[in-house]
């Protein structure tokens, strides 16, 4: 795990048991000798680090480029080097950009709508490109919006969920009528998984998603109905992305997880998001984990 910071996050209160199976070693994915120490005797390595805050992009995207972009060359020229069996490279469906069709399938071209996803488009080509290059063993999954227990609050699910739960009746959001495929976390997960044990998966990118489409507002109201709450919606003119910037559609196609990696959603279709949840919603509204997040705060 990299954070360069002192804490830990989540894993400062995981199960004493599970955290006696990691090693943590602390530092920064922008330091290749601290990365190349990291992933000494890894067989597959899963590299998430990144910065992946949009609204943050674009205050600072020098930030990102440094990360996303310098972050991913430090993993793969590690792993050339110390010959790692594997790296899942993770990408994003923000690459994507507004689906010019749907649902969007992986030969979707790619469009740079926010500093943050151009960043994340030169991050996996850089990656693919040590695969052609080098034969350096890169598989690219690339999650669709993944929600679920201990998500941070930059994210919508999480933020509706901890206004309501904070005693909130009128939700401070930004644009309803985008819409996203919501990914349960067990399902981002299994995806992952998959990824690292297919052999034929070298050298793709594979589409995790749930394969259904669903727009903020909808969401919104959806999760009201399971909180059993009334609410309003009041427009946050800061939760908004520039005009060019929004990405109005996202839906992804699951074809190609299901025929190459056998991986289907267990929380498909609007019976699947309404489970996957309820499932969030009881784990934000357990007191001691609602206290964690500070739900009257726009966190970018």
């Amino acid at each position: 795990m990299y954070n360069s910071f002192s804490s830990w996050g989540w894993l400062d209160h995981c199960e004493p048991g599970v955290r006696n199976e990691l090693d943590i070693f602390a530092g920064d994915i922008r330091d290749p000798n601290g990365v190349r120490q990291a992933m000494k005797g890894c067989d597959v390595v899963f590299h998430l680090a990144a910065l992946i805050a949009i609204p943050y992009s674009y205050h600072s995207p020098d930030t990102y480029v440094d990360t996303n972009i310098k972050g991913t060359l430090n993993v793969v020229q590690a792993a050339r080097d110390l010959d790692v069996a594997k790296v899942v490279h993770t990408s994003t469906s923000e690459v994507y950009g507004t689906a010019r069709y749907v649902p969007i399938h992986e030969e979707h071209p790619l469009q740079g709508q926010s500093p943050y996803s151009a960043s994340k488009i030169g991050a996996d080509q850089l990656a693919l490109s040590f695969q052609r290059s080098f034969s350096t063993p890169v598989a690219l999954i690339r999650p669709f919006n993944t929600y679920g227990p201990r998500q941070s609050a930059r994210a919508v699910i999480p933020t509706i969920i901890t206004q309501l739960a904070s005693g909130a009746r009128r939700l401070s959001l930004g644009a309803l009528h985008p819409t996203r495929d919501f990914s349960f976390v067990s399902d981002t997960v299994a995806g992952f998984m998959r990824v690292a044990e297919c052999d034929a998966a070298v050298g793709e990118v594979i589409n995790v998603g749930s394969g259904f489409e669903i727009s903020i507002g909808d969401t919104a109201g959806l999760i009201a109905e399971l909180m059993g709450c009334e609410i309003d919606i009041g427009i946050d003119e800061q939760r908004l992305r520039p005009q060019n910037s929004e990405v109005e559609r996202l839906w992804a196609s699951t074809e190609k997880a299901v025929r190459l990696l056998g991986h289907q959603p267990e929380h498909g279709g609007l019976d699947g998001l309404r489970r996957g949840l309820e499932k969030t919603i009881a784990w934000f509204t357990e007191s001691e984990n609602l206290s964690h997040y500070k739900a009257h705060l726009y966190n970018i």
